[in-house]
């Protein structure tokens, strides 16, 4: 009985809010059709792919394929490189939007502040081919405008992206002038919907305005900070591959080869299906364990967590 009446008051709910439901459709079998029905695909790690006998017709192997990963003398270069690079992004990058979002709260030039917005946020749109190419262009070794500005001043021109231990930088810092204007806009959202009153209440307490940054606005945007961190950390390992594969090239590979790369050269190019979704598949279960970790962390220490 209980659970026919369930199944009525379902019904019942459908036929008052089917727009609702219509409009929460296609977002929903867009994620069941390219999201949660691929990992079902993910057998293919615990299986020796052959072509002819398809995904679910294949040998199962085992965990054969992540000992080859493990046991390549690659692994802890790439583990290393992915981790690197990630934290190196997370520790320079989150910071400076959200001192971007505080400093143009503060600014009461209406027209300078969205003549800021506009240039901070404008690099967003440029895509991943132009702005490797823009890289590539002021950092060439002969004629590019930074080795130019250098030699003008009387020093050596230097091979920036040849360099191994300047392609961590090169990459971090121009992903941060791309996109720090775009995650300002979140936080700058957020600051919009504290509370007025408490801004009134500071003044009258006579807070000067860095007071005022640190016990009214700082407070107001933490749950959205935390958010943002665990949702951060959760994608530590899925650090974007085309700007570095575009970066990439035979002088700093041995900073640049992280993991999604290396998928990409065994899975596609060398053809080893297997192989690579072994490597991709731990690349996810990493992720899944950092997000999980941060965001009961956040839970108990920030008491705002994603769930």
């Amino acid at each position: 009985m209980e659970a026919a009446g369930k199944r009525l008051s379902a019904r019942k709910s459908f036929a008052r809010h089917w727009q609702l439901y219509l409009i929460v459709a296609p977002p929903l079998l867009f994620f069941i059709i390219f999201k949660y029905y691929p990992m079902l695909n993910a057998v293919l790690a615990f299986k020796d792919y052959y072509v002819t006998k398809g995904i679910w017709g294949s040998p199962w192997v085992g965990f054969h394929n992540f000992r080859l990963f493990f046991e390549n003398p690659i692994f802890g270069s790439l583990v290393k490189n992915t981790l690197m690079l990630s934290f190196y992004l997370l520790l320079a990058g989150f910071p400076i939007p959200i001192l971007l979002a505080l400093m143009l709260n503060e600014v009461r030039a209406q027209k300078f502040k969205r003549f800021v917005q506009l240039v901070t946020f404008a690099p967003y749109f440029i895509s991943t081919v132009v702005m490797v190419s823009i890289i590539m262009l002021f950092l060439a070794p002969r004629l590019g405008f930074v080795n130019v500005l250098m030699n003008h001043l009387g020093m050596e021109s230097v091979n920036f992206l040849g360099s191994p231990g300047m392609f961590s930088s090169i990459y971090v810092w121009s992903d941060i002038w791309q996109t720090a204007g775009y995650s300002a806009v979140i936080y700058l959202a957020a600051l919009s919907g504290i509370d007025p009153t408490l801004y009134e209440a500071a003044r009258v307490d006579g807070a000067s305005r860095y007071q005022k940054i640190w016990n009214v606005d700082l407070p107001g945007i933490l749950p959205t900070i935390s958010i943002i961190l665990i949702l951060n950390v959760g994608n530590v390992m899925a650090i974007g591959f085309e700007k570095v594969y575009l970066l990439q090239n035979k002088l700093n590979i041995a900073n640049s080869e992280i993991i999604a790369t290396y998928v990409y050269k065994i899975g596609l190019l060398n053809a080893n299906y297997s192989f690579a979704t072994a490597v991709g598949l731990f690349n996810s279960v990493i992720n899944l364990v950092l997000l999980f970790t941060v965001n009961a962390l956040a839970r108990r220490f920030l008491k705002s967590s994603i769930w």
